[in-house]
């Protein structure tokens, strides 16, 4: 048996994430990829991209530290390759390859601006098998700050993804039209047959978050009743009471509330009645990526 270490770096328009994967390979069983650690700091570059066009000197910074940390903690736990990928907020600020050759320059992290379809696609290429079934259709929804990623599941495969620049940190800057939400509801019901059995898998940290408040168990979909449910008692609090009394972050008891209301979106337009909510994403697909090439 060998053990070898991973690690993903996804930068985000709410925060940035490090996940460090254990990749267990034996002679004569399948690789086994376990999470070994997994660290969250809540750069919010979105809200510099999205309303002023660039990154602030503030967030360069704050983003230079949080990548010599991560470079430290990498080496910390022997990292032998990471992936570091930058979505929305980086690709759409005018400054964003300047920031990225500064950040190397400061951290020696190097981080590679990906587009929303190759964003879709290593997302997509999260292991799903265990929970995906051939018989039915299955809509994936990756909600990010900046963006969402969709992808179509028919017959256990992926057929068709399509990322939107809708996210909650647009969505709490009042940065969406209603033609957006249009455009969405005509991707799915274009695209999927909602008078087949469809069912919803999510991602993101507001899914995770939103799956562990409901105290079901791990591998227990939300129902869309639940979730519905959740978002008014949500949405009927104050931002500070519920960081008080649900004990949320700061930088979740905002994004909460717009992150249900895609996923609510998506359910009902997909006519889906369960969540599925395997807590991956982006960064396990980094992995997957990485260690597969």
């Amino acid at each position: 048996m060998i053990i070898r270490k991973f690690a993903a770096i996804d930068i985000g328009s709410n925060a940035i994430r490090l996940l460090i994967n254990n990749v267990i390979e034996h002679e004569e069983k399948p690789t086994v990829f376990k999470k070994s650690e997994l660290v969250r700091v809540p750069v919010r570059l979105g809200e510099d991209s999205f309303l002023r066009g660039e990154i602030s000197e503030r967030n360069l910074k704050r983003l230079i530290k949080t990548m010599q940390s991560f470079d430290l903690l990498m080496q910390v736990y022997g990292v032998e390759k990471y992936m570091a990928c930058a979505t929305s907020a980086l690709r759409e600020a005018k400054n964003g390859q300047e920031v990225i050759e500064k950040v190397q320059k400061e951290s020696g992290v190097q981080i590679q601006i990906i587009d929303g379809k190759q964003e879709a696609s290593i997302i997509a290429s999260t292991d799903l098998k265990d929970l995906i079934k051939s018989d039915r259709f299955y809509l994936y929804v990756d909600v990010g700050g900046g963006s969402t990623e969709f992808t179509i599941f028919d017959k256990g495969n992926p057929v068709m993804s399509r990322s939107f620049e809708i996210g909650t940190v647009r969505i709490l800057n009042d940065l969406v039209k209603d033609t957006v939400w249009d455009e969405i509801k005509l991707w799915i019901t274009s695209n999927m047959n909602v008078e087949n059995k469809v069912e919803i898998i999510g991602s993101g940290g507001n899914i995770n978050k939103l799956h562990k408040m409901s105290g079901r168990k791990i591998g227990q979909p939300l129902s869309y009743i639940w979730l519905n449910a959740q978002y008014h008692f949500l949405n009927s609090m104050d931002y500070e009471d519920r960081i008080s009394e649900l004990g949320l972050n700061q930088d979740r008891a905002d994004v909460i509330i717009p992150a249900t209301k895609i996923f609510l979106n998506a359910a009902k337009w997909s006519k889906a009645k369960k969540i599925h909510v395997p807590k991956i994403g982006l960064a396990d697909g980094m992995i997957k990526t990485l260690y597969y090439r």
